[in-house]
């Protein structure tokens, strides 16, 4: 069968489903396969209560772990979408019904190489959690018999759900197929990059399904924050990890939103709340490698106060340049400097240099005034940055994949902070961490770095620019360089019309060549 043809027969079945949903909106929107929605409108001919993107969530929940997966990459993308129908779609849970403990079992040993009793002196056949990728169960290995046991010796074990694979193959296929055919069609989405939507996706997916890569995730985080008793990652059990199966050493406490249970325990909620946004900000802007999923399943605060971070599938990652964009952008926001947000914009490169920085600088203005009306605790730079991404559409700001992430992070940790204590904000006192960094890694120190680097890597690169040098040299005949007619045409002409700038250009090569002799001399 042709792909375009599997692809539509597998179209009818989730037009039929979100159909049900009175979720047809995006397939409307998109202008693709209209006769389908259509269709499917009228054979469903049913109106469901409730707003459109919640609905679109529960449609989402029924088409199973891709569209879960979508669900949730979707709702950063609130130009795509819109703000409501993104936040909805924020709420949809990774949650599915678990498989069976004996196939757990199987995949283990399969996985491993050994019998499940012979790998843990305990392993509970009932999972703690069952999400769209995989399930965990908690089980217990004999320190006595085992010196390399994680300490205490109780472990959490990740197992991938059967047939995982194939199903994110099928659904990931077509979302590709309509992604290019909704660039084909619809050329004003382009600058959406539905295509790269899509690849961010599976990207996200081919790292979940590696259960040796999201060990990889944690070990490196762990690594990150190596001495910082604010931050507990725990440790992986490599002898029990394969690529379907992550054994961690087991971590607990209290769910981070929960503050009635916190302070109940004697937790000082102002400090947990000041410690993540430290930690928070120590990802993004120290080290550029973040937990893209903190959600509150995934972090609890134990008895000593550090904060335990669980499932690293999800991890995001910016570049220096990046970082320094993203602070430039947020400390001018909230400082009302709207002239700096719109030169990192353009000094970047994601808005096209023959646009207006005037009506640009004007645009953010529009986006940050109402802002600096706000009480602090009120203000957040996550919904500033997706409205950002709204506003650039008229300027031709193609989407940025890895900011998209970092947004829906940072939409995640503002909630958190809400939970906890809605008269603080989690940026106020994240920033001063911010413009420390700024000054460290953008003054006049960091500028001679970054001169220094650049200078160490042309120095790298000399040597192999001489060696061809000398190659093309030696390649010189007796009756010197041989050049093609068309060439010397060429010359000619350039030097009839240009003869002055020919020459200031061969004497501006000659020196370049000199400067770079006397170097290796």
């Amino acid at each position: 069968m042709s792909r375009a043809l599997r692809n539509i027969f597998r179209l009818l079945v989730i037009a039929r489903i979100l159909a049900r949903h009175d979720a047809l909106f995006p397939v409307e929107r998109l202008g693709i396969a209209r006769p389908l929605a259509v269709l499917a409108r009228l054979v469903a001919g049913r109106k469901v209560a409730g707003r459109p993107g919640a609905r679109l969530a529960d449609a989402f929940h029924a088409l199973g772990p891709a569209f879960i997966k979508l669900g949730q990459v979707l709702s950063t993308r609130a130009d795509l979408l819109g703000e409501e129908i993104a936040e909805d779609l924020s709420a949809l849970q990774d949650q599915l019904p678990p498989f069976s403990g004996a196939e757990a079992r199987a995949i283990v040993a399969r996985e491993l190489g050994r019998p499940v009793e012979a790998l843990f002196a305990e392993f509970d056949e009932t999972p703690v959690a069952a999400a769209s990728i995989a399930q965990v169960h908690f089980a217990r290995i004999d320190a006595a018999a085992d010196a390399d046991a994680p300490a205490g010796a109780l472990v959490a074990v990740k197992v991938l759900r059967p047939g995982i694979e194939a199903a994110f193959d099928r659904d990931l296929d077509l979302l590709r197929w309509l992604a290019e055919l909704a660039e084909r069609r619809r050329p004003d989405l382009r600058r959406l990059r539905p295509v790269a939507v899509v690849e961010t996706l599976a990207e996200s997916v081919r790292m979940e399904m590696d259960l040796r890569l999201e060990a990889a995730a944690a070990s490196e985080l762990r690594s990150n924050f190596a001495g910082d008793p604010t931050l507990r990652v725990p440790c992986v059990d490599w002898r029990r990890t394969a690529r379907r199966v992550l054994t961690l050493e087991r971590v607990g406490g209290i769910p981070v939103d929960e503050r009635d249970a916190l302070k109940a325990a004697g937790h000082d909620v102002p400090r947990l709340l000041a410690n993540a946004a430290a930690l928070f900000f120590h990802q993004v802007f120290r080290d550029g490698f973040f937990h893209a999923d903190m959600h509150p399943g995934n972090l609890f605060v134990e008895t000593d106060g550090a904060i335990a971070a669980v499932d690293f599938g999800i991890m995001g990652r910016l570049d220096l340049e990046t970082r320094r964009y993203l602070a430039r952008m947020l400390v001018g926001f909230l400082q009302g400097d709207y002239r700096t947000v719109a030169d990192v914009h353009f000094e970047a490169g994601y808005i096209p240099a023959e646009a207006s920085r005037d009506a640009f600088m004007q645009a953010c203005r529009a986006i940050g005034e109402p802002l600096l009306d706000r009480p602090l605790e009120e203000i957040s730079l996550a919904r500033l940055l997706a409205q950002l991404f709204q506003v650039t559409e008229r300027f031709d700001m193609p989407t940025q994949p890895q900011l998209l992430l970092l947004q829906k992070t940072m939409m995640v940790v503002e909630g958190i902070g809400r939970r906890l204590d809605p008269t603080v904000n989690v940026w106020d006192l994240s920033r001063p961490l911010i413009e420390d960094w700024m000054r460290a890694e953008m003054g006049p120190e960091a500028r001679l770095r970054d001169a220094a680097r650049r200078l160490a890597a042309g120095a790298e690169r000399l040597p192999g620019l001489l060696d061809r040098l000398d190659g093309a040299l030696a390649g010189l005949g007796s009756d010197g360089l041989r050049l093609a007619p068309e060439t010397v045409a060429a010359l000619r002409g350039e030097a009839a019309g240009n003869g002055s700038r020919a020459v200031w250009r061969w004497a501006g090569a000659a020196a370049i060549l000199a400067f770079l002799l006397g170097l290796a001399l």
